[in-house]
């Protein structure tokens, strides 16, 4: 299943876990990935003002946001914003966690 595209991994497993017709999946999958970028934009806002409680909640709503979609490997940098923001993230380049976020789903997104 690797050399699938990332939009046709996302399209598998949610027809495939959720049990859904394609034409749902067609249907859904668009809002699916519009407030996944709503998230994305929100980490953003989060972290242009220095806000960790915040980084650390949007971490874990977009890491949430992205095993919904069957993309475990990406919601583990999602895992790591959310854990080093809860922390305080002293020692976490988060700009460079974000921006490997949003070269991961720059082609569903």
């Amino acid at each position: 299943m690797t050399d699938l595209s990332l939009s046709d991994r996302v399209e598998i497993h949610v027809r495939d876990f959720y049990q859904l017709p394609v034409e749902k999946v067609a249907v859904m999958l668009p809002t699916f990935l519009a407030v996944l970028k709503n998230h994305l934009n929100d980490l953003e806002t989060a972290l242009d003002g220095g806000d960790l409680i915040g980084i650390g909640r949007v971490g874990h709503t977009l890491k949430g946001a992205l095993l919904n979609l069957g993309l475990a490997e990406i919601a583990e940098i999602a895992a790591s914003i959310e854990r080093e923001g809860k922390l305080g993230g002293e020692n976490f380049d988060f700009t460079e966690a974000v921006s490997r976020l949003k070269v991961e789903l720059q082609e569903i997104l």
